[in-house]
């Protein structure tokens, strides 16, 4: 019997590497993409056939396919995704979350993948729409989310006039194992733990009751690896992730617990975002079997553990800031205020 044959992007990060590992778990001959921007190559099982490249590139994503096709299902997980910071980087996310979205769509299209899975985000929201529920009509409102949403719309276009088959998951703030504890933009847990590690008070950007609903990575990774293989769920989106919101300041003072640190803050001016955001999960249920068995303190207990085994590294600046124009200071190096 053949195996399926899937293509993972974004592989060597965090959601990307995690999904890695349950492909292969199924039995599934995996290719893994990723152009090492922040991800890390250790991340991917040696039973991966791994690829470096840029997927910006349209020969570069058409010799994968050359190469290493075909293939049955495409997980489509490569982005940069700092929803904060995309305000500032508007070319270089529209370069990296959409148009390179569009170049795997064509070759998707070209050579007859079967289901095209895609990590879509919670942003395409906005604000004010709570729960956030796919009923509604998105409306995104940072250049993130609008990328995220375009590639939605692309999709649907996709099957109606090709016949590309897909299915969008909209997960939101998935913490856990392996995320990139260097980056500074994005990913407020891995950011409380680097902090703490380093003895320092953990930033927040306002006065910290803004809420999201924290997602351990195994309560999403398992169920967007097992989606093609459930044919109702074909042509739609869902909302992943966990139901209960917290705080910032809930999520600093349980990172300082796991890490046996006293809490310290330091509040900086707010920032333009949203608030509120959590999501309703109803239509998820009634396709897939969830069960969401990692509560926020076992999850960062756990990603505490891990992170205090990993190397340390310093903070990482985003060096080709395009709009300098109200960027939060906190994110201004020597080399942007140039």
């Amino acid at each position: 019997m053949n195996k399926t044959r899937v293509l993972v992007t974004g592989a060597a990060g965090f959601m990307g590497s995690h999904l890695v590992d349950h492909c292969l778990k199924m039995g599934s001959h995996v290719v893994a993409v990723d152009n090492l921007s922040g991800g890390f190559r250790e991340n991917i099982p040696s039973e991966a056939i791994f690829v470096e490249g840029d997927l910006c590139s349209v020969d570069f994503v058409n010799l994968i396919w050359e190469r290493h096709g075909p293939f049955d299902y495409v997980y489509h997980l490569a982005a940069y995704a700092a929803e904060g910071l995309s305000h500032f980087i508007r070319r270089f996310n529209y370069e990296n979350n959409l148009l390179a979205s569009i170049n795997l769509i064509n070759a998707s299209i070209n050579n007859e993948v079967k289901c095209f899975v895609f990590t879509s985000s919670i942003a395409v929201y906005g604000r004010n729409q709570l729960p956030m529920t796919e009923s509604l009509t998105p409306r995104p409102e940072d250049p993130y989310g609008i990328s995220k949403f375009s590639v939605e719309l692309d999709l649907a276009s996709a099957k109606e006039l090709f016949d590309l088959d897909y299915i969008i998951f909209r997960p939101h703030n998935v913490y856990g194992e392996r995320q990139n504890l260097s980056d500074k933009y994005r990913n407020v847990i891995g950011i409380f733990i680097r902090q703490c590690l380093d003895g320092k008070p953990l930033t927040i950007f306002g006065d910290g009751k803004q809420t999201r609903a924290f997602s351990h990575i195994d309560d999403v990774a398992p169920i967007i690896a097992r989606s093609p293989l459930t044919r109702d769920a074909y042509g739609e989106a869902f909302n992943i992730g966990a139901d209960e919101p917290h705080t910032v300041l809930t999520i600093a003072e349980e990172v300082s617990r796991a890490l046996e640190r006293e809490l310290r803050v330091e509040h900086l001016e707010a920032r333009n975002e949203v608030i509120d955001a959590f999501a309703d999960h109803t239509k998820l249920r009634s396709i897939f079997d969830v069960t969401n068995t990692v509560s926020i303190s076992n999850g960062i207990e756990r990603m505490a553990k891990w992170a205090k085994s990993q190397p340390r590294s310093l903070p990482s600046d985003f060096y080709n800031i395009e709009v300098k124009k109200n960027l939060p200071r906190i994110w201004q190096s020597q080399e942007n205020q140039k």
